[in-house]
């Protein structure tokens, strides 16, 4: 998802959707060290950069609503 669908969603939201790309991601992980590989590598990254994208929004509102 692109930083600007992010933007757009409340904070509630947002909250809901880090929990829930935290859970596939650590379920990726964990499935990997039990020895399953059949997660491809580019989905873990997709991941990582949505969570990136997600905590980068959360901070942007903080210093918003501080500035």
């Amino acid at each position: 998802m692109k930083s600007a669908q992010y933007r757009e969603q409340t904070d509630a939201e947002l909250q809901q959707v880090l929990r829930e790309t935290q859970g596939q991601l650590a379920a990726i992980r964990v499935k990997r060290t039990m020895g399953d590989s059949s997660e491809q590598p580019l989905r873990i990254r997709t991941l990582r950069r949505d969570l990136a994208r997600i905590h980068t929004v959360i901070r942007e509102r903080e210093l918003k609503g501080h500035g």
